[in-house]
């Protein structure tokens, strides 16, 4: 098998590796050349612009540990025959049952088939992948990761679109019983902070006046509610408040009626029934955003001024 594997130089850009982020795989196996073969023959393997993190277990006592202090593992490549004849499928079973971990993939490998047969195996426990330490080559071990990894990508996504769902239908439901501005805005930050995991500062800020105009798109943003340096910044117009990078960015979200992302902020225009414009501020945004995190965020804009203007019809 040592013939079949590619070996190639360690990257030297670590510091990209760092803030994109690295999969982690997880090597459960009482040889050690097996865990050394292993890292050589997928130490040049990258999968959406982020490498592999390996980590190292001995015996299945190490493994469970392992899977207890590393529950974001994507990946297991799990020894069959270790301490115990079964200890390899007792890891696998302790994975799935005791840790309730159900989105990484058990890739098993064992040197001695008959001890395990894998139609018993696949039937009897929740695994991913059954492969023979003698045909697992260099080549199709970077298949089996592959192939891996696009599944718990997927199975992540899935999870974290649920997630959100439920944040946005909490949000939807705490916003739209609100009952003042002063709770309106506490409302957007709290829901906010949960969708993206931190946030600094909000502003809040809009055409909508309290006379309840029949056209107010061409009137000046004015702040309604702002928390941190902006909490005294209410009745201010939003242009006299901002830096001129941020404002820039502002008119930009008003332009294309959009949310542009800036490098810790971002301005998230509000639709609205009413024509009026609005526009939500939010700082100390991660610098990373994801996907799914880019569409809650669109959902949740899009919802703000209908509560917004729901808690203005109630103080009217």
């Amino acid at each position: 098998m040592m013939g079949d594997f590619l070996f190639s130089d360690e990257p030297d850009e670590l510091e990209s590796e760092v803030e994109l982020g690295t999969w982690k795989v997880l090597i459960v196996d009482d040889e050690p050349e097996v865990h050394a073969v292993t890292k050589l023959a997928l130490s040049d393997f990258e999968f959406q612009n982020k490498r592999l993190e390996f980590l190292s277990a001995y015996s299945g006592a190490e493994a469970k540990e392992l899977i207890n202090a590393h529950p974001d593992a994507a990946i297991v490549l799990l020894d069959v025959v270790m301490e115990t004849d079964d200890a390899g499928l007792q890891v696998a079973k302790f994975i799935r049952e005791e840790a309730d971990n159900n989105h990484i993939r058990i890739i098993l490998r064992t040197g001695q088939p008959g001890q395990a047969p894998e139609r018993q195996v696949i039937i009897n426990y929740d695994i991913n992948d059954y492969k023979s330490k003698t045909e697992l080559t260099a080549q199709k071990l970077f298949t089996v990761i592959m192939s891996s990894l696009r599944s718990y990508r997927d199975i992540i996504s899935i999870e974290q679109s649920r997630e959100g769902l439920e944040k946005i239908i909490v949000a939807s439901r705490d916003i739209f019983a609100t009952r003042s501005i002063e709770q309106f805005i506490e409302g957007v930050m709290q829901q906010l902070t949960s969708l993206l995991g931190i946030a600094e500062q909000a502003v809040y800020a809009t055409t909508l006046v309290a006379q309840n105009s029949q056209d107010n798109s061409n009137e000046k943003l004015i702040v309604r509610s702002g928390t941190g340096e902006f909490e005294q910044s209410e009745g201010k117009e939003l242009e006299a408040v901002l830096q001129n990078e941020q404002l820039e960015a502002c008119h930009q979200a008003l332009k294309e009626k959009s949310i542009i992302y800036k490098d810790n902020y971002l301005f998230a225009y509000c639709s609205s029934e009413y024509n009026h414009n609005s526009m939500l501020f939010i700082s100390g945004i991660p610098k990373n955003i994801t996907d799914t995190q880019r569409h809650l965020i669109e959902i949740f804009s899009q919802n703000v001024q209908l509560a917004f203007e729901n808690v203005q019809r109630q103080q009217h």
